[in-house]
């Protein structure tokens, strides 16, 4: 069921965000459409939200244990903390401290040094 919400919920507004902040200015030699991204920052929080209510029982998305559906969040998640829309994640704790626990992850590590190798 999660792996459903990201694909719908968290993947499709992030690609659009990721698109605008960070394709169009810096490879396209565009400018962000700024309503875009508004548009798609406000989907995002209600996913966060549905996150919140999730993550203040659980540790994780599937309960108290990592599965697919929270690492499959990572990459796009990644791309987030790159984007002027970071900081997004402080109005939801549950949802920060979530992904900040995958990001510590020694295997999320060694994707963020290849990912850097491949930008």
């Amino acid at each position: 069921m999660w792996l459903e919400v990201e694909s719908y919920k968290f993947d499709r507004p992030m690609s659009v965000i990721i698109y605008q902040c960070l394709i169009i200015p810096n490879y396209l030699d565009g400018e962000t459409d700024v309503k875009v991204v508004e548009e798609n920052v406000e989907m995002l929080k209600k996913t966060f939200e549905v996150y919140v209510d999730r993550l203040s029982k659980f540790k994780y998305l599937s309960g108290d244990f990592i599965s697919l559906a929270d690492l499959s969040h990572f990459p796009t998640a990644y791309y987030l903390m790159a984007t002027p829309h970071a900081s997004l994640l402080d109005e939801y704790p549950h949802v920060k401290a979530w992904i900040t626990d995958i990001f510590a992850r020694p295997t999320a590590k060694k994707v963020v040094e290849m990912m850097k190798a491949t930008a």
